[in-house]
């Protein structure tokens, strides 16, 4: 494609096709000399004579006739390429790829994504779960598009904004016998379940136990919150968990209690700075913002914006 232009390619077929360099450049609205320069450019870069006077009727000499074939199938070629193109920024068809920790995925994507598929059939949704710092590595190594994940985060690449806080809750089974509201000290004799260790919602939940004066050592850590929450039910322990895998919680053999003093962590959601904004990646980074609050009655962190920011461009 380097040795082919596609204005001097368009060029030679207009001459081809008025029979003359003048009336070539009129139909372009070029000069003359500017249209016989993109002539012998082209000519030099495919390294054959394509246009031969006859009389004054300009007319493709026999390399000429086998570009002008290809040519149709060039223009073509990049019409389509053009349209297609122009179709899926006018349908905010693309790719967003999401990634998110498994709580928020279950309980706060499913109607955000559903919303997202409605307005945007053609557009292509990843969603990828994991902790707060590999979801953050890989936005700002661009393999992520954005992410919806735990606070503390940090980055001079991000554009970091807090949504909702997600205050935590402690499960318990029914015989378990608690107060209502549960402090450090009272789970420190009790069978406790705490997510694996690494991500920033075990770190939130290991520093509420240190401020209590409480080393714990639980009996159990998973990645699932779905595998705790079966687990308490079958009556091994108690388990400390964000609200939002509690708030529809329905279950005879588990009982909710309050954490006292209060317990809870901040999501945000983080792009990076220079990240362009197709139309479907602008609607998901609305629908954080906005979802997140209603769907669990909790308080918005910080304003709504409709952008993420001068930095990034929405289109």
């Amino acid at each position: 494609m380097k040795n082919l232009n596609l204005n001097y390619l368009k060029t030679f077929v207009t001459v081809v096709e008025y029979g003359s360099f003048s009336a070539a450049a009129d139909r372009l609205r070029l000069t003359q000399p500017a249209v016989s320069l993109q002539i012998r450019q082209l000519e030099r870069s495919l390294g054959a004579r394509l246009i031969e006077r006859v009389g004054r009727v300009g007319k493709a000499t026999p390399a000429g006739e086998e570009l002008l074939e290809h040519a149709v199938h060039i223009d073509a070629a990049v019409a389509a390429a053009t349209e297609a193109v122009g179709r899926r920024s006018a349908e905010g068809a693309g790719r967003v790829r999401i990634g998110t920790g498994a709580t928020a995925c279950i309980f706060l994507l499913p109607p955000l994504l559903k919303e997202l598929r409605q307005a945007f059939p053609n557009l292509e949704i990843t969603v990828t779960t994991g902790n707060t710092a590999d979801i953050v590595k890989a936005i700002e190594e661009n393999v992520l598009d954005v992410g919806l994940v735990t606070l503390p985060v940090s980055g001079r690449s991000l554009e970091i904004t807090p949504v909702m806080d997600d205050e935590f809750m402690l499960i318990a089974p029914v015989d378990m016998a608690l107060p209502d509201r549960v402090t450090p000290a009272t789970l420190a004799t009790r069978p406790v379940l705490l997510f694996e260790p690494g991500g920033n919602t075990r770190k939130i939940a290991d520093a509420w136990f240190s401020h209590g004066g409480v080393q714990l050592q639980p009996i159990m850590s998973l990645g699932s919150v779905e595998a705790i929450k079966e687990l308490v039910g079958a009556g091994l322990g108690c388990a400390i968990l964000p609200g939002l895998a509690v708030r529809n919680l329905r279950s005879d053999d588990i009982k909710v209690h309050v954490l006292q003093p209060k317990l809870q962590r901040q999501l945000a959601s983080v792009i990076r700075h220079d990240k362009r904004l197709h139309a479907g990646l602008a609607h998901i980074l609305r629908s954080f913002r906005h979802l997140a609050s209603t769907a669990t009655g909790g308080s918005c962190a910080a304003p709504v914006p409709e952008s993420v920011g001068h930095r990034a461009t929405c289109h």
